[in-house]
């Protein structure tokens, strides 16, 4: 009985930290078509143990297209214009939805948070 109740203590403590962690992001300065610097980021809620940070870009008007992303370091919450590298936004006609999803990685490489977040372009 006292594993089952630690087991879910354990499950219960890991999606209180997913839920936590938040990610929002400014267009700013992104050029459009193929801006190959990221927005600036805001995240919140970043879980303790967290050493890298895994941003992946889908276009969810285009899913099929790899806008790709990256691993950075973890070093605080603030991310600047250009924290890593990818395909930036590039709507054929109109505007797009794109949506960042951050998943917070521990020293062994295991996610430990994840976060999304959307917004149109242009």
């Amino acid at each position: 009985m006292r594993l089952i109740l630690t087991s879910v203590a354990v499950l219960l403590t890991a999606t209180a930290a997913q839920a936590d962690m938040g990610v929002n992001f400014q267009w700013g300065p992104t050029k459009k078509c193929f801006d190959a610097k990221s927005p600036p980021m805001q995240l919140t809620g970043v879980p303790e143990g967290t050493a890298k940070l895994d941003i992946r870009m889908v276009d969810r008007n285009a899913v099929g297209f790899n806008h790709g992303g990256g691993k950075i370091a973890y070093s605080g919450n603030s991310l600047p214009y250009g924290a890593f590298k990818y395909r930036g936004p590039c709507p054929p006609s109109g505007s797009h939805t794109y949506q960042f999803t951050v998943k917070a990685l521990d020293g062994k490489g295991k996610t430990i948070a994840t976060a999304k977040a959307s917004k149109k372009f242009p």
